[in-house]
């Protein structure tokens, strides 16, 4: 029997890693189907009617028939439908969304552009590749500060804006970016990895579809 939820995706792509680790932190055992896209799979038909933007990860519920894209709106709906992570009021659900909003305007994308860059996927000039990591920086720097003092993004528990963000922050090394550098960031980090049902990408995300254990 299937599990309730199917999530398709590619190994490399930071936002499928961020609802691949949020179904693990929840307890959510998940089928996992890849997307070739070296072979240009997230373009076919088969993949654009149920994820518009031709892009992963793409999440299926099998108990009500949904589709849902964009990690973040994804990120949401399982915190929805799981009752886990999403904020304890309606004062912490809209921080949680901010930071999601944030992060996606300010940190994943200088940080995924310049990680892309360097392990071969796209090209661009150094100048572009150096203004990235330059504002990578300056939100990581954003984040160190309002960590101090505080163990998580958002109140006193681990919410889905730390699952979201932690999946650009775990690869500002391959964007050339030393975490050791942000010292309150990188205690953040350890605090995550050490959450019940955490596994690092490459245990969640094979190179190849694979059913729920």
């Amino acid at each position: 029997m299937p599990a309730r939820f199917e999530l398709h995706g590619f190994a490399y792509s930071g936002p499928t890693y961020k609802v691949a680790l949020a179904l693990s932190l929840m307890g959510e055992p998940f089928d996992y189907v890849h997307v070739n896209m070296m072979q240009g799979e997230h373009k076919q038909p088969s993949h654009l009617s149920r994820q518009r933007y031709g892009q992963v990860p793409l999440l299926l519920d099998h108990n009500n028939g949904r589709h849902l894209c964009q990690s973040a709106a994804i990120l949401e709906y399982l915190a929805d439908m799981t009752g886990r992570f999403g904020g304890a009021d309606l004062d912490e659900r809209l921080r949680v969304r901010e930071w999601m909003y944030w992060d996606f305007d300010r940190l994943a994308a200088p940080l995924y552009k310049a990680r892309v860059v360097k392990a071969g996927f796209r090209q661009a000039a150094p100048e572009v590749v150096d203004d990235c990591i330059q504002a990578a920086r300056n939100a990581l720097g954003v984040l160190e500060s309002h960590l101090a003092g505080r163990a998580w993004l958002v109140g006193e528990g681990v919410t889905v804006a730390d699952i979201d963000i932690y999946g650009v922050a775990v690869f500002a090394g391959e964007a050339g970016i030393e975490l050791a550098d942000y010292p309150q960031l990188k205690a953040w980090t350890t605090r995550i990895e050490a959450l019940p049902g955490y596994k690092a990408r490459t245990e969640l995300l094979p190179m190849a579809s694979r059913a729920a254990a």
